[in-house]
């Protein structure tokens, strides 16, 4: 109890007992008994105007010393506390679910009964091209007006969702939609782009009838040979002929050989996680490669080496010198006879490292360049053939460079020749302390 409640405790018992002593006739008595049973209602009074002026405003400090209502408005604190933590928690988790409904890579836009817009995250603003300014609010068959989504939504009948072809200044794009009726009188629509998933599968058939295209060649050629020796009457074929056919025999399987070892190593590098790196001498396994290479070439090109040594890389040595390999194959392949091909490996000003593969051939339009790493994708089909490419050496190398946090720049002109080059991040460049 606070000294102020005691000190009118004390008057108010005070007052009684003046007015006991005087029998009550004593109008002393009586005076001091009003004007005790009066400040009393006063402090009451002003002890209930202090409560309700908090109840008014919660969110400050609760009154102290109110008297009769301390322990209301200890309780009536107590409540609002949890309250208000129970509404923060509510906040969270609904700032949580609006955060992971914006985080989807599928569009959802929540929609009352007569489809009219209430929210839409950002995957449906995108895929919808919707405006928050303008389409809260609206209608959604105002904004979708293709018939087969007003049939759809008439049909009341959403167990299956509707494929719907959208056209827009940006493109034209297939989208997957569905109506979901949640809650007692909400509609979830959700969509999905179809647009990559269709590229995917477009690529798939691609791939699938590049690689029968590629093996039906030499299969042909393997097939009709078989065959030949095989229905050849005794005598029929001379020595000089049986080993030709042979010989032509023996290419056609090496080149079967080749394009099924490279689309395993496409396979890998595609499927598999980054192989551990270690450092890698790139001067050394350029040298290395160096060798082979001048003997595929055959004495038919000038070569200009320049090796920058001590720059190294944390890398894969073996996919890197697949990557190296495949471009300086090409080089020979597409260079004439007497043609010249310059190989650089040379750190860069801003720390980064650049191998690059410079020939004097025949060149690439710039049409065919951003194509060019595709699988199977060539510039002139009979004369990769003939070359003996399997048209998958830039896809791997693209796909090194990418384990390897590198760029392939291809940069060519028509008769004037073509430069590869494989730039490394700075981050993988190695150099002595």
């Amino acid at each position: 109890m606070s000294w102020k409640r005691t000190l009118l405790l004390i008057g108010f018992l005070s007052a009684i007992a003046l007015a006991i002593e005087y029998r009550w006739q004593n109008p002393l008595g009586w005076v001091a008994l009003s004007l005790t049973t009066g400040l009393l209602l006063v402090i009451r009074r002003r002890h209930a105007e202090r409560v309700a002026r908090w109840i008014l405003s919660p969110d400050q400090e609760p009154p102290a010393d109110v008297g009769l209502w301390d322990d209301v408005v200890a309780a009536l604190y107590r409540r609002l506390r949890d309250q208000a933590a129970t509404i923060q928690e509510l906040e969270e988790t609904s700032t949580s679910a609006m955060a992971a409904g914006q985080a989807l890579p599928v569009g959802v836009v929540t929609l009352t009964t007569d489809l009219q817009i209430r929210w839409f995250n950002l995957a449906a603003e995108k895929q919808l091209h919707l405006q928050p300014e303008q389409d809260l609010g609206q209608n959604l068959q105002n904004i979708l007006r293709a018939p087969a989504f007003a049939s759809y939504v008439k049909s009341g009948n959403w167990s299956e969702p509707l494929t719907l072809k959208i056209n827009h200044a940006s493109g034209n794009y297939n989208l997957l939609l569905r109506l979901v009726p949640y809650a007692r009188d909400r509609t979830l629509l959700i969509t999905r782009d179809l647009t990559q998933i269709e590229k995917l599968e477009t690529t798939r058939r691609d791939f699938v009838a590049n690689v029968s295209h590629e093996m039906r060649t030499p299969l042909t050629v393997l097939a009709g040979f078989v065959e030949t020796l095989r229905d050849a009457p005794e005598g029929a074929l001379s020595a000089q002929q049986r080993e030709q056919y042979f010989g032509l025999m023996a290419e056609q399987a090496q080149r079967m050989q080749a394009l099924v070892t490279d689309l395993l190593t496409l396979s890998d590098l595609e499927t598999s996680p980054s192989a551990e790196f270690t450092s890698v001498r790139i001067a050394q396994l350029i040298d290395t490669t160096r060798t082979q290479i001048e003997a595929l070439s055959g004495g038919r090109h000038h070569w200009d080496w320049q090796i920058e040594a001590g720059v190294d890389l944390a890398g894969n040595a073996s996919e890197l010198a697949s990557a190296f390999s495949n471009l300086l194959t090409n080089a020979i392949r597409y260079t004439p006879d007497a043609g010249t091909i310059r190989v650089k490996w040379q750190s860069q000003p801003d720390g980064r490292a650049r191998f690059s593969v410079t020939d004097t051939g025949i060149g690439i339009a710039s049409e065919h360049l951003p194509r060019l790493s595709e699988r199977f994708y060539r510039v002139d089909r009979g004369r990769s053939r003939a070359l003996g490419g399997t048209g998958l050496g830039l896809a791997i190398t693209k796909h090194v460079a990418m384990r390897h946090d590198a760029i392939l720049d291809v940069q060519s002109k028509i008769g004037q020749g073509s430069c590869f080059s494989l730039v490394f991040d700075a981050e993988r460049v190695l150099r002595p302390l």
